[in-house]
This record gives C-alpha cells, structure tokens and sequence, in this order.
C-alpha cells in the first residue's frame, strides 16, 4: 500500500491531479469533504460545536451555519483554535477510517489523501515522514490569484487575501517528494500525474 498526501494552495490544481489519480485507480480521501463530514447532523463534531459556540451556529434544520460560525471565529484567533481541536480530530479519525477500510479491500491500494493544509497541520504527531510520498502541486501565486478571479468569481483582493494566509510556496516545496507543475495546461498536468501513476505501479 502506498500512502499519498496531495497538497498545495488555493487554486493550485490539487483537484485535477486527484482527480486523475482516482481515474487511474487510487483511493481518494478528501480532507475538506471529511471537514464537512466531521460536522454533519447527528454527529459528536456537530455536537461539541454547539455546546462550545451555542446555537447560533445552527440552521433551522439543525446544520451547521457556516456563515454564522465564521463570522464568531474570523476575526478570533482563539475561538478558532478551539474549533479545530473539535473538528482537526474528528477529521483524522473519519481518515483513519477510510484508509483502513481501503486497506481491507486492496493491501497494496494507492491511497491518495487530498490535504490542502497540510503545511499548516503538521507537528509533531503528524510529520512528512507519516506518508510514503508527499506530492505538491505548484503554480505561481499569481497565476493561482487570477484562476480564483476568473473561475470563481472572487476578488484580486479576497483571492490575494487567501493566498496571504496560507504557507507559502517555499514551504509547501520543502516538504515535496513529487512536485506537479500545473502552471501550463490542463494536458500537461495530467501528462505528469500519469507519469507518476507509471511509476508508483510499475515494476520496482
């Protein structure tokens, strides 16, 4: 089993890299939509978030407001802090999860895992050294800025913004094994992922 964290900024193109992964036939966990996962109705994520930030972070329906919560914790540090020691652990054991599961089915499965911050998130508990292969993908800010304005109807400012606070690239680099250069076309993107895939499935 060969076990893949897939990172990068905003806008880098981590999804049509897992994407194309998935096409070629490896597992793929993505890191946001467990976020999502570890805070859906009838969850103990769900739960402790309303103990914690009361129910004004709740939908008539019971789900999560997104909006109303960040709005508590935009602009304070330390109720965000608590809200990801609620959610990060939730995340990792819906993880865990999944990989054994993918495990169970296929030993030797290409597990990628789609962790847009994973720069951000890593310690002492959970180094580079965790996964077999640490893959990057890599855009200039620029480029990324400009993909945010065009694709999804953000700012130059806010996508700016967004960038601004994440790792930066030298730091995403450090951690590379792999670095998937997605600043040209879509085609040559997937020319290079195929190139890994080649590689982490042939013959060794």
């Amino acid at each position: 089993m060969t076990l893949i964290a897939l990172t990068g900024g905003i806008a880098s193109g981590k999804s049509t890299i897992g994407a194309r992964l998935a096409e070629l036939g490896a597992v793929r966990i993505d890191a946001d939509q467990l976020a999502r996962d570890a805070v859906a109705i009838g969850t103990p994520g769900l739960s402790r978030v309303a103990d914690r930030f009361g129910g004004a972070v709740l939908t008539s329906d019971g789900s999560l407001d997104r909006a109303a919560l960040g709005g508590v914790v935009f602009n304070d540090p330390e109720a965000l802090a608590e809200l990801n020691t609620i959610v990060h652990p939730e995340v990792q054991r819906l993880a865990d999860e999944r990989i054994t599961a993918a495990r169970a089915v296929d030993p030797s499965a290409v597990i990628v895992y789609e962790i847009p911050l994973l720069v951000e998130t890593l310690d002492e508990r959970a180094s580079a050294n965790n996964w077999d292969l640490v893959v990057v993908a890599d855009a200039p800010a620029e480029q990324r800025v400009q993909r945010m304005v065009s694709l999804r109807g953000m700012t130059e400012e806010d996508a700016t913004r967004r960038i601004s606070n994440q790792a930066s690239d030298a730091e995403r680099r450090a951690i590379a094994d792999v670095i998937i250069d997605t600043s040209k076309s879509e085609a040559d993107t997937l020319a290079q992922v195929d190139a890994l895939w080649a590689r982490l499935t042939g013959p060794h």
